[in-house]
């Protein structure tokens, strides 16, 4: 959230959302350490810094939830992230058991606990990095080959190796650092106001 300054921006829109006695509030996805760790290597690595904000946002819904209201949520529930083809959604489910679901299309998690959970701000714990459909879902298929594309030149070699770089490489300590921290430093932060 740090990186991001998504952090700055909720904090903000709490502070107005506190103030206007009643505003609808903000409820936080907070992914665990355990979630960034079991991404694929490279995964934030290969977005764009407008593309890591929307990632961010897309665990934050622009209204309070408590688990009790999750029952009743009207599904597709909107985000603060949002694209070209308009806002990103998440689906809420419960079942009888009041266990409480989050799909975001490509990742399913069970909600485990709150953090936090007073108007206007809720932070429930996730095991997995809601990876939104419109970031990480079914990419169009790639235009198939040419002929000449495939064969191989004199010399042995082909025009189909791999390139240098690609989305599988490992993250740097920096990026890391970012991933594992997020969580953390992130609900620090938005608590923190809190205090």
């Amino acid at each position: 959230m740090k990186e991001t300054q998504q952090d700055t921006q909720l904090n903000s829109q709490l502070n107005s959302s506190f103030g206007n006695n009643g505003g609808g509030g903000y409820t936080v996805f907070a992914p665990t350490d355990n979630a960034f760790n079991n991404l694929k290597p490279g995964t934030l690595n290969s977005l764009t810094q407008q593309q890591q904000v929307s990632l961010v946002q897309g665990h934050v819904l622009p209204n309070f939830y408590s688990m009790d209201s999750f029952q009743t949520a009207s599904n597709p529930v909107r985000t603060q992230a949002s694209g070209r083809d308009g806002p990103y959604t998440l689906n809420i489910t419960s079942d009888t058991n009041n266990q409480v679901n989050v799909s975001s299309g490509v990742v399913d998690v069970r909600i485990n606990n709150a953090l936090y959970n007073a108007k206007p701000l809720a932070v429930y714990s996730v095991d997995k990095v809601l990876l939104p459909m419109e970031l990480f879902g079914a990419k169009a298929p790639a235009a198939a080959p040419t002929a000449s594309e495939g064969k191989p030149r004199k010399g042995g070699s082909s025009d189909a190796s791999s390139p240098a770089g690609s989305e599988d490489a490992e993250p740097t300590g920096a990026a890391s650092a970012r991933a594992v921290g997020w969580s953390v430093a992130g609900l620090a932060a938005v608590l923190g106001y809190l205090l």
